[in-house]
């Protein structure tokens, strides 16, 4: 069993922000598999379990917002017994522009909120991530990642939700290194 999360902030207000990339990417995932999020809020996010390759996956989108994401996939992670190895995480990088993504096996949040909540929860920084551009950045961090992507982006973006699902599939097959090699 993998779990899946997709980082980002709940609510109507958020949707097309810029820091909601995690959500648009295990949406697409869902929408093409058929699959509907059901809130569970003792699991702290909305969840939904599909296929892959025979393999039970979870995707979820945290209702924690993004600064306490960690409590969500701890959460599910604890209550399905997934390990480490077993979790991948989605979300935007502001360092990277709009069109690239980026495969990690580990490290450091990077600045990044979600990541540092996650890191913290699992007390760990060996899970896999994807990395979705949203830059180059305009002003102050705080503001540009909660901007919405203009039309024109929103459009640009559907093949990287595409290339990020692509990329979290080649990691469940084919491992990291051979990801990373083949999508960085």
């Amino acid at each position: 069993m993998k779990l899946i999360a997709g980082l980002g902030n709940i609510g109507e207000k958020y949707c097309f922000t810029r820091h909601n990339t995690g959500f648009m990417v295990v949406d697409r995932w869902a929408l093409e598999e058929n699959a509907s999020f059901k809130q569970d809020s003792k699991l702290k996010c909305f969840m939904t379990k599909i296929k892959f390759n025979g393999e039970d996956i979870i995707l979820i989108k945290p209702t924690t917002y993004m600064n306490l994401s960690g409590e969500a996939v701890r959460a599910v992670a604890d209550y399905y017994k997934i390990k480490l190895e077993d979790i991948i995480i989605i979300y935007d990088d502001i360092a990277l522009n709009l069109g690239k993504i980026r495969l990690r096996a580990n490290g450091s949040d990077g600045g990044h909120n979600g990541i540092k909540s996650i890191i913290q929860h699992l007390n760990s920084n060996k899970f896999d991530r994807i990395k979705v551009g949203i830059g180059p950045q305009i002003g102050p961090s705080e503001n540009y990642v909660l901007q919405n992507f203009s039309k024109t982006q929103l459009e640009e973006l559907k093949p990287i939700l595409d290339k990020s699902i692509d990329a979290t599939k080649s990691i469940i097959t084919d491992g990291m290194e051979k990801s990373q090699n083949k999508f960085n």
